[in-house]
């Protein structure tokens, strides 16, 4: 707790780290319900999303229509897995999903009100992993209270 200019404020940011299955192929996993259920009984506040992986992002897509396979074909052709990477342990180009986060940040912050995320309609939190060598991921959830 700090006091500023006569009034008091209890500072509380609570965290929580959940595995997500991603399987042996690239893949956006839409982890939007998680979130939701995550601060549905907070207030108002910021809830960040981080994934801890120097392979992984968080990216908010629209899902379902086509736009989350547009992501992964279009980093394919921006980050081919192919030989031209220096950073060469794992499978045949994984150079790349190294540089994937510079292009995909591996967090993201979402405004909530009442417990509600303030997403827009088609918005949806996703974790973006190109990483075939990896078959589960982390995210970490944390809920900042405003």
């Amino acid at each position: 707790m700090h006091a500023s200019a006569g009034t008091a404020k209890i500072d509380r940011m609570r965290s929580e780290l959940r595995a997500v299955r991603t399987g042996g192929a690239p893949v956006v996993v839409d982890l939007t319900d998680e979130c939701a259920g995550f601060v549905k009984e907070e207030t108002d506040g910021l809830l960040q999303v981080f994934a801890p992986h120097a392979t992984a992002g968080i990216a908010i897509l629209e899902t379902g229509a086509g736009s989350d396979d547009d992501l992964l074909a279009q980093l394919d052709e921006l980050l081919p897995r192919d030989d031209r990477w220096r950073h060469r342990h794992g499978s045949a180009g994984h150079g790349r999903d190294h540089v994937l986060p510079a292009f995909v940040p591996p967090h993201a912050t979402v405004p909530v009100l009442e417990g509600l995320m303030q997403l827009g309609t088609w918005q949806r939190i996703c974790l973006v992993d190109t990483n075939v060598d990896n078959h589960t991921r982390h995210v970490r959830f944390s809920f900042l209270a405003g």
